[in-house]
């Protein structure tokens, strides 16, 4: 047990997400998205369950627990594929680039909409630093709790 002269060194938790949730692989399909540009690149949204059904039907805001996961990858063009259909005209994901969370908790992230952000390379998290233009650029999904994807059925 620690003395009561150390309470007051402890460091508040992160106002965003620094480690990954364990299992996200298996989660739930919502959607994908090729952003092109200097980014090209091909990612894959996952949720929880929680997250999952609030997609499906539909409810806004998210309840608390839900979680998404956005996992990006190179959009490469597969030359295998290109050969059969004699043309460039398929495009699969290469190699990962980063991987995104978005936690809700509306009391541990009261101050970032009731969600914690996160950003992973290389399974590091990114510093505070990085993470400080989150929250305002999802503000612009307001009617959607901050949220930019969608679900497809």
């Amino acid at each position: 047990m620690g003395k009561a002269s150390d309470q007051g060194n402890a460091q508040p938790p992160a106002p965003y997400v620094t480690e990954m949730p364990k299992g996200y692989r298996d989660w739930r399909w919502v959607s994908s998205a090729h952003e092109a540009g200097k980014l090209n690149s091909l990612g894959a949204l996952l949720a929880n369950d929680v997250a999952y059904n609030a997609f499906r039907d539909g409810k806004y805001p998210f309840p608390d627990g839900s979680i998404l996961v956005a996992l990006h990858y190179k959009n490469v063009p597969s030359d295998e594929n290109n050969k059969i259909f004699g043309q460039v005209q398929s495009f699969v994901p290469g190699a990962p680039t980063n991987i995104q969370f978005m936690v809700k908790d509306s009391t541990k992230y009261a101050a970032t909409g009731g969600w914690g952000f996160g950003h992973f390379q290389d399974g590091k998290p990114a510093t505070a630093a990085f993470m400080k233009p989150c929250f305002p650029c999802h503000q612009k999904a307001a009617s959607t709790d901050l949220v930019f994807t969608r679900y497809t059925p």
